[in-house]
C-alpha cells in the first residue's frame, strides 16, 4: 500500500469544517486545533497554518529555525481577502511561505521549501536575549543556537570564560517552544565531588549520614524544561558515568536506591577546556563527549570579534546605569578605538565590568572618557607576552590617556600661514558634532558639555550651518 505524504494543519482554533476528511484521498492529515501553533511533527511534508492577522503568532518566530526547512501554506478562508505582498513578507520571514483558498479541494503536493539558509536572529531580538550579534562570528553562533532551540538535541557550548556561554544555553531556552518550564544552572566546578551527584541525581532519606528527607535533585527540577552544566569537564568519572546514563535514558537514578525517575530535560553543557583533549588524557569519558557533543557551538573571543564592542559597551552602559539608579551616561567617541584594541583576556565579563567600574568611579560627570579606562591599558600592560594576542592588537602607547589635548588642539603654524577664523570655525563645529554625538542629539545637555547656554548653542548651530533653529526647538527636548 503506498504511504500517503503527510499534511499537519494548525488551525489557530478556526473550525476545519471538515475539510481534513476530504483531503483524505491525497493527505495524511493531522490537525492541531489549539489557538497557539505547535511544532509540526518531524516526518511532515506540508504544513498549512489557518492565516490570521499580518503578523505571525510568536511562537512561530521561536520556531523559525525548523521550520525554514518545511513547505508551508497559508490557509485563507474563501471569503477572506488575498493577502497583501506587506502581509505575505512577514510571514514569509518563517521559510517557504505560500498562501492559498481553503476549501474542499486538497492542496497539491510538491510543495519545495526555498533555498538558502535559516533568517538570522535581527539586532532587536538579539539584544532581547542579552546578545549582540553584528560580527559573522557570532551571527553563526546565533543561528546555531536557533536551529538547537528548535528541538530537544543536547548542546555543548565550548569558548574561553566570560565569552557568554551562560547567556547563550539561556537563549537557546528562551527561545523554545518549553521557555515556561525551568532553566537550572548547575557550576560543576563549584560543587566538591563527593556532593556533586547528590546534587544532580538527587536521593533518598537515609542514603548517607545527613539524607534525612528524599530530595530530587537538579535533574528532576529541570523537569520539562533546561539543564545547564557549565565546567562539565571538572566532574569525576563516577559522575560522569551517572551523567552518560541520564543523557542516554532520559532517567534519574537516586543515590539511595529506589525506582529510576524519567526525566523530560533538554541537557545544554558548557566547558571552557578541551574537552577532547581531556578525553586523550584518560580524565573524560570518550563516550559521554560524543553524547553531549550533539550540537557543538564554539564562542568566539571578544578579540576576534572587535566591531561589536562599542555596542555591547553601550549596553553595558546603559544597564549598569539602570541598576546603580544613576543618570544615563555616554561614551566619548574616543572611547570607542581605545575599547576596540584591547585584547580582553576576560571577554565579555572583563568589558562589562570595566563599564561599571568606570561609571561608578566617575561620579557626575555625563560622560566618560579615556581616562575613565585607564586602568585597563595598566593591566593590560602587565600581561605577560604569552598570554597578550599578536595578531589584530598594538598595544597603545604610554602617554595615550595624558596627550589627548595635545592630540586634538596642537599644531604648526604653517609657514604660508592660515586663516584662524576658519580653523577656529572648524574647531567649533567639530566640538558641537561631538557633543550632539555624545548626548544623542539632546542639544540642552550638549550645549551643558561646552559650559553654554541653550540658546547661545543653538545660535553657534545657525552660523555653523549645522541645523534649522526653528526645527531643533520645535523638535529637542529641553
Amino acid at each position: 500500500m503506498t504511504q500517503l505524504p503527510r499534511l499537519h494543519w494548525s488551525t489557530l482554533g478556526d473550525d476545519t469544517g471538515g475539510l481534513e476528511h476530504r483531503w483524505a484521498a491525497l493527505w495524511d492529515v493531522s490537525v492541531d486545533r489549539g489557538t497557539s501553533p505547535a511544532l509540526a511533527p518531524k516526518d511532515v511534508d506540508l504544513w498549512v497554518i489557518s492565516a490570521k492577522g499580518a503578523w505571525p503568532p510568536p511562537e512561530l518566530n521561536r520556531m523559525m529555525a525548523e521550520v525554514a526547512a518545511l513547505p508551508i501554506l497559508l490557509g485563507l478562508q474563501p471569503e477572506a481577502p488575498p493577502l497583501d505582498s506587506k502581509t505575505l513578507s512577514e510571514w514569509g520571514s518563517l521559510g517557504s511561505v505560500r498562501w492559498g483558498v481553503l476549501g474542499p479541494e486538497p492542496p497539491m503536493p510538491g510543495l519545495r521549501p526555498r533555498s538558502g539558509t535559516t533568517t538570522q536572529l535581527s539586532a532587536s531580538q538579539a539584544l532581547a536575549f542579552g546578545l549582540v550579534g553584528t560580527s559573522a562570528a557570532m551571527q553563526d553562533v546565533l543561528a546555531r543556537a536557533r536551529s538547537a532551540a528548535a528541538t530537544r538535541a543536547t548542546v555543548l557550548l565550548l569558548g574561553e570564560s566570560g565569552t557568554g556561554k551562560e547567556v547563550i544555553a539561556r537563549a537557546i531556552h528562551r527561545m523554545s517552544a518549553d521557555q515556561a518550564q525551568p532553566f537550572v544552572a548547575v557550576h560543576c566546578g563549584a560543587i566538591p565531588d563527593n556532593l556533586l551527584e547528590s546534587e544532580l541525581f538527587g536521593y533518598n532519606k537515609g542514603a548517607f549520614t545527613d539524607a534525612r528527607k528524599d530530595t530530587p535533585g537538579k535533574f528532576r527540577e529541570a523537569h520539562g524544561g533546561t539543564i545547564f552544566l557549565d565546567e562539565v569537564g571538572t566532574m569525576p568519572l563516577g559522575a560522569q558515568v551517572r551523567l552518560l546514563r541520564v543523557v542516554q535514558e532520559r532517567e534519574v537514578q537516586p543515590l539511595g536506591g529506589g525506582a529510576p525517575v524519567k526525566v523530560d530535560v533538554r541537557v545544554v553543557t558548557a566547558s571552557n577546556v578541551d574537552l577532547w583533549k581531556k578525553v586523550q588524557d584518560g580524565s573524560f569519558r570518550e563516550d559521554l563527549f560524543y553524547r553531549l557533543e550533539v550540537v557543538p557551538i564554539t564562542m568566539p573571543p571578544l578579540r576576534a570579534r572587535r566591531e561589536e564592542v562599542p555596542f555591547l559597551a553601550q549596553h553595558f552602559l546603559n544597564r549598569k546605569a539602570r541598576e546603580h539608579g544613576l543618570y544615563p551616561k555616554a561614551l566619548h567617541p574616543s572611547v570607542d578605538p581605545l575599547l576596540m584594541s584591547l585584547p580582553w583576556p576576560g571577554n565579555v565579563r572583563q568589558l562589562e565590568n570595566a563599564i561599571e567600574r568606570a561609571i561608578v568611579l566617575s561620579g557626575k560627570r555625563p560622560v566618560l572618557t579615556r581616562e575613565d579606562f585607564a586602568f585597563l591599558a595598566e593591566r593590560m600592560s602587565e600581561l605577560p607576552a604569552e598570554s597578550t594576542p599578536k595578531a589584530g592588537w598594538t598595544p597603545l602607547p604610554a602617554d595615550a590617556f595624558t596627550s589627548q589635548s595635545a592630540a586634538a588642539f596642537g599644531m604648526d603654524l604653517p609657514a604660508e600661514g592660515l586663516d584662524l577664523n576658519q580653523v577656529v570655525s572648524d574647531m567649533e563645529k567639530t566640538l558641537m558634532l561631538q557633543s550632539l554625538a555624545i548626548t544623542r542629539g539632546n542639544k540642552k545637555r550638549a550645549a551643558d558639555l561646552l559650559g553654554l547656554k541653550r540658546t547661545t548653542f543653538l545660535e553657534k548651530m545657525k552660523r555653523l550651518d549645522l541645523e534649522d533653529p526653528e526645527t531643533a526647538e520645535a523638535t529637542d527636548p529641553a
